[in-house]
């Protein structure tokens, strides 16, 4: 028997919170503290937040806006800003630094005592790259494991920044265990993007470097959304950014998680129903960044309370959003956006455009009066992926 899967799926949260609170580690001292530290580091810019009122003037909303992480460093993605601060972190702890403030130039000028240190992480890249970056910047030494499947220009891209980088034949979720293994053994500082019941406190950091894109967005514009869409793997992305616009004193955006539908640990938990996070062990989608099989703890206790609603699609979604701002209409910017950075755009131009889906529309109150935010989280990490999807026709 043939059975098509839906190109689109939409759950609202039963477990949704009725109070708001933002969690603890969310609050102004920390996100200025975090703001500071990125503007130390050499070469910090803050990245474009572009309108792209063309789009959004055919797809019948008010306004769409899209933080441009392509140009975030020369790194093309967004997650330096959590490895960076999260290795600083952990600098300062290990050398007893708890007298300095957190500033590249202050941790920097510790010399010697920096080649020591060793951190080690998991990744399906993005993460992976700008641990090795971090690392090269503070003098610090990287060791990298990747999961099978992982394309050589992002094994090189790692190496390139002199880690330590090597394929393994684990899937995502295996290789994050095997990299908490090699740093025990080898007393390597674990430096990994996700979170279990004996691991919070660097993830916990990582999801706070996060805040300084949403600060960057609020020192940008005046406008406030009213939807902001956020991507997930493991969620730590997105339950930091849930995380800043909860603690705003300003009204609390419709909070959207998007998930490739071959790699859905979120919807997939929430669906189950008991309130748990669940292991989803297949995992098969093209968005390499977000193909994760278990939802971070941390993230999952933020999402599953304060997330609206939980968005899946088919990976012709996340082709089609890298072809839209490729292409843009109505002389709005082009942007260059991988796989997992564009899958958002074409969700929303699925949804808005498309009579299908007129249900799922107004489950998430997308009309006239919608300003949206989403994040391209990634420019063309993968050139050889991104040029396939740019000439492969709309299936």
């Amino acid at each position: 028997m043939n059975t098509l899967k839906p190109i689109i799926e939409c759950i609202l949260n039963p477990f949704l919170s009725e109070v708001v609170e933002a969690p603890s580690f969310a609050n102004i001292d920390r996100i200025k503290e975090v703001e500071i530290f990125h503007k130390s580091l050499p070469g910090y810019q803050v990245t474009p937040l572009l309108k792209l009122g063309g789009l959004a003037a055919r797809l019948g909303i008010h306004t769409l806006m899209i933080k441009d992480e392509s140009q975030r460093f020369e790194l093309k993605a967004f997650k330096v800003l959590g490895a960076s601060y999260a290795i600083a972190k952990e600098i300062k702890q290990r050398l007893g630094l708890e007298n300095e403030e957190i500033t590249f130039e202050a941790i920097s000028s510790q010399g010697e005592a920096l080649k020591s240190l060793t951190f080690v992480t998991a990744t399906d890249g993005n993460h992976g790259r700008a641990v090795a970056w971090s690392t090269k910047q503070f003098g610090c030494n990287a060791v990298v494991f990747m999961p099978r499947g992982t394309s050589k220009f992002r094994l090189e891209a790692i190496q390139s920044y002199g880690a330590q980088a090597a394929i393994t034949d684990l899937n995502y979720d295996e290789t994050v265990i095997f990299a908490a293994q090699q740093a025990k053994k080898n007393n390597w500082i674990l430096l990994q993007d996700t979170s279990w019941e004996e691991y919070k406190t660097v993830p916990k950091h990582i999801m706070q470097g996060y805040f300084s894109l949403v600060s960057e967005f609020e020192h940008q514009t005046m406008m406030w959304p009213t939807h902001v869409l956020v991507q997930a793997g493991v969620g730590s992305f997105a339950a930091a950014i849930f995380s800043y616009f909860l603690a705003s004193p300003k009204p609390t955006p419709k909070l959207i998680l998007v998930e490739p539908a071959g790699a859905a640990c979120f919807f997939n938990s929430i669906e189950i129903g008991d309130g748990k996070p669940h292991l989803t062990k297949e995992l098969n989608t093209i968005m390499a960044g977000l193909s994760c099989g278990q939802p971070s703890i941390l993230a999952w206790e933020i999402i599953k309370l304060y997330c609206d609603a939980f968005v899946i699609c088919q990976d012709q979604i996340a082709m089609k959003g890298v072809r839209l701002l490729a292409n843009p209409v109505g002389g709005d910017a082009i942007v260059i956006s991988g796989e997992s950075g564009a899958v958002p755009v074409g969700l929303i131009d699925e949804i808005c455009s498309n009579q299908e889906h007129i249900a799922v529309k107004e489950r998430l109150k997308f009309d006239s009066t919608s300003k949206i935010l989403i994040c391209s989280t990634e420019g063309d990490t993968d050139p050889k992926v991104y040029n396939q999807i740019l000439e492969r026709e709309e299936g």
